[in-house]
């Protein structure tokens, strides 16, 4: 099996050696490390200078902070495929980070399965969307400003584009704060299994396999 070009940025050197230990310790997926990126103008560089297939990114470093980093990158290379692992779960820069550009979104303190899980999924070409990135709001404030929120042009184009249903796009809308079936169901007051039929039709709708990916196209479309 060809191995994965990996270049790692973060600040925590200690971090860093532990990660890099990981990522070289794997019989079924191998992985080179071509580089070590300790601030944002360093991952550009290296970049430019390194060919690489994924980068690991902690979204906060000096001169440059990942979210900058993103877009940069993106302008220049759009194959490289981006692995978000940092500490941040608040929404905003979860939103942030899959707007500008990133594949995978996972927090630090994720088990190795999960890591592995990430990085195959994202080489794959799929979106992925870590355990425990969520927003922190009651299902009281997003139900009232699910009931609050009159529809923009831009969800009639994006509901015309990909024949959605009213319910489908609340549910979407819904499902971009990572609630769960049940959740859902509690908030528009339907049964889970409704909440799950709805689901499936709106992955193949839109063409996506999974929740993550569903997250993303919902961003692109600024429909959050």
């Amino acid at each position: 099996m060809e191995s994965i070009k990996v270049l790692i940025a973060d600040d925590h050197r200690l971090f860093i050696a532990g990660l890099k230990s990981i990522l070289s310790d794997n019989e079924e997926q191998k992985c080179e490390i071509v580089g070590v990126a300790h601030n944002g103008d360093q991952v550009i560089q290296m970049l430019k200078e390194t060919e690489t297939d994924l980068l690991i990114l902690d979204l906060n470093m000096p001169e440059k902070d990942g979210l900058d980093v993103i877009d940069v990158i993106r302008a220049q290379n759009k194959e490289l495929r981006i692995l978000a692992l940092t500490v941040y779960d608040e929404s905003k820069i979860v939103k942030s980070a899959f707007k500008s550009g990133v594949d995978g979104y996972i927090l630090k303190n994720v088990g190795m399965d999960e890591l592995w899980k990430a990085i195959s999924e994202v080489m794959e070409g799929r979106t992925f969307l870590g355990k425990g990135v969520r927003l922190n709001t009651t299902l009281e404030e997003i139900k009232r400003k699910i009931d609050d929120q009159s529809r923009f042009p831009s969800e009639d184009k994006f509901i015309k584009k990909y024949n959605l249903t009213k319910r489908e796009l609340e549910i979407l809308k819904l499902i971009t704060h990572a609630l769960s079936n049940k959740e859902i169901g509690k908030v528009l007051y339907i049964s889970d299994q409704t909440v799950s039929v709805h689901r499936k039709n709106i992955m193949r709708k839109l063409g996506v396999s999974n929740t993550a990916g569903l997250i993303k196209l919902a961003y692109d479309n600024s429909l959050v």
